[in-house]
């Protein structure tokens, strides 16, 4: 089963991870990462060929991040390289009303990767151990048979916690991501849809009203990413307040993580070597 190895974004496994400690902005003000991301994104491309030829494993990334943070430009320019037949999208919004007619997990489960291919989960189960979390009231429209007791939201993790290691003993690679924006940043962009008249379109004045709930979120996110970051299931803090680097450090720990799966194109026997040959033959042999 994956493990994930040391690195100096992974939130740790002993629960002593504290979100409001976690650096939103690089070391340095600039670097090169704007060009050493275009080496990263080739580099997926190729792995991500080599997992398909390879078929033994499924790879499902998540991100979650507040309002702002970048999550839509991070996938778009990280998987820029990789073949689109091989990768998958799913945004997870409010649920429908059919989805809140089954269990929160539910919905995620039907977009889950096959062996040898990506799947990106632009926001996911997760939501509903943070924005629900933040907002109670959502529970009513999922008709649950009991109260919510005083280990709910616990118990929930939990559960998340479970289906992942379930998932990752079957062959499935887990590796999460929080874009870890600063208010001050979310502030800036948020202005810039508001100035911008090609970024109006993102504006949503509710983004205001989740603003306004700042601290309860950090709370949800602390007790979220303690209670869930695993060795087969990792949590990566990243910076997002520069997104350049953000992006960069995306791609290097999606290329790490497939470098240590050591898929490859499988050699073939020796029926399979005749065939080939046969065939090669065969298609000399043809008059143009």
């Amino acid at each position: 089963m994956f493990a994930a190895k040391p690195h100096p974004l992974l939130v740790p496994f002993d629960g002593k991870f504290d979100v409001r400690k976690a650096p939103t902005a690089p070391d340095k003000d600039k670097g090169d990462w704007k060009d050493r991301l275009e080496a990263e994104t080739k580099a997926i491309g190729e792995a991500q060929h080599r997992l398909f030829a390879d078929g033994r494993y499924a790879v499902l990334l998540v991100f979650q991040a507040l309002d702002a943070a970048g999550k839509d430009g991070t996938i778009r320019h990280v998987f820029s390289g990789v073949n689109p037949s091989g990768l998958h999208v799913a945004s997870f919004k409010a649920p429908s009303s059919r989805e809140v007619q089954h269990d929160f997990l539910w919905r995620t489960t039907a977009e889950l990767p096959e062996r040898g291919s990506i799947a990106i989960f632009n926001r996911s189960y997760y939501e509903e151990a943070l924005v629900v979390r933040v907002h109670p009231e959502y529970l009513e429209a999922q008709k649950l048979p009991e109260r919510p007791s005083k280990t709910f939201w616990d118990d929930r993790l939990r559960a998340i916690a479970d289906h992942e290691r379930y998932l990752a003993e079957q062959g499935t690679v887990i590796v999460k991501f929080w874009l870890n924006v600063s208010k001050h940043e979310q502030r800036e962009r948020l202005l810039e849809r508001i100035d911008e008249s090609d970024k109006n379109w993102k504006f949503n004045p509710r983004d205001l009203d989740e603003r306004a709930l700042w601290d309860q979120y950090m709370d949800a996110y602390d007790a979220c990413l303690r209670a869930t970051s695993r060795p087969w299931a990792p949590w990566y803090a990243v910076p997002a307040d520069n997104k350049h680097f953000a992006r960069w450090q995306v791609a290097k720990i999606v290329n790490e993580t497939l470098e240590q799966l050591d898929v490859d194109f499988q050699p073939v026997d020796k029926k399979t070597r005749a065939l080939l040959k046969e065939a090669k033959q065969r298609l000399l042999a043809e008059k143009d």
